[in-house]
């Protein structure tokens, strides 16, 4: 079944403050494979350096936007999304509309329709360009306590995603908050939630594939109590 990402907000005071606000350096994306048809939610148009509403992506304009060096790759890894339908992730360059290049990081997994047959990808960008971290401290002086006590286990979630995904400690949290919004899953609570998928994962020297470990980050709300 296909379905729009929730643009849910955190529940309470503390999930506000520490997602801070709705995220600009993380958005979704769909590409139909039938008809090559791609979608961008706003914040992904704004990568690229677009105003919201104004992209209309096609593969063609997507690859455009790639950094001259980073071309092959992206354009290899579309080849093979096709050919097999599976889950993938890249880091790579890309150049908005203004010539400024920025860093990014794309997951995606299968998307499936109402009768069950993979019809194309769906996923997520992260932007990890280097930026000046923007510090936020609206409706935190009264929450500090539980802010406190919740910052343990989202630390732990970022950490693991720093691991795999090759990412510094703002772009972590970045993504953490967005799938929390995405979702409309508090942010301690998918925190969690992540940490025991990550622990609970069979391996002993190396990590698991990249597959499962994007699978895992892209349904971990589905393993979330809502009652908690």
């Amino acid at each position: 079944m296909t379905t729009d990402p929730a643009a849910g907000n955190p529940e309470s005071p503390v999930e506000y403050a520490l997602a801070g606000g709705e995220p600009q350096r993380v958005g979704w994306f769909r590409f139909y494979f039938a008809d090559e048809r791609w979608e961008w939610s706003p914040q992904v148009e704004r990568m690229h350096g677009y105003e919201p509403g104004t992209a209309h992506p096609t593969t063609e304009l997507v690859l455009s936007h790639k950094h001259p060096e980073d071309y092959g790759q992206v354009a290899a890894t579309l080849l093979e999304i096709r050919r097999t339908s599976g889950a993938f992730s890249t880091r790579h360059r890309i150049i908005d509309v203004a010539g400024a290049v920025r860093h990014v990081v794309v997951v995606g997994d299968q998307l499936f329709d109402d009768a069950g047959a993979i019809i194309g990808t769906h996923g997520f960008y992260v932007d990890v360009s280097p930026t000046i971290t923007q510090v936020r401290e609206d409706a935190v002086t009264e929450v500090v306590a539980e802010i406190a006590e919740a910052r343990g286990v989202i630390e732990q979630a970022k950490g693991m995603l720093m691991l795999i995904y090759r990412i510094n400690a703002d772009a972590a949290f970045e993504l953490l908050k967005w799938r929390s919004q995405e979702t409309n899953t508090k942010l301690r609570l998918l925190a969690e939630q992540l940490a025991i998928d990550f622990l609970e994962l069979d391996y002993t020297e190396t990590l698991p594939s990249r597959a499962v470990l994007d699978r895992l980050l892209l349904t971990t709300h589905q393993r979330v109590s809502r009652e908690v």
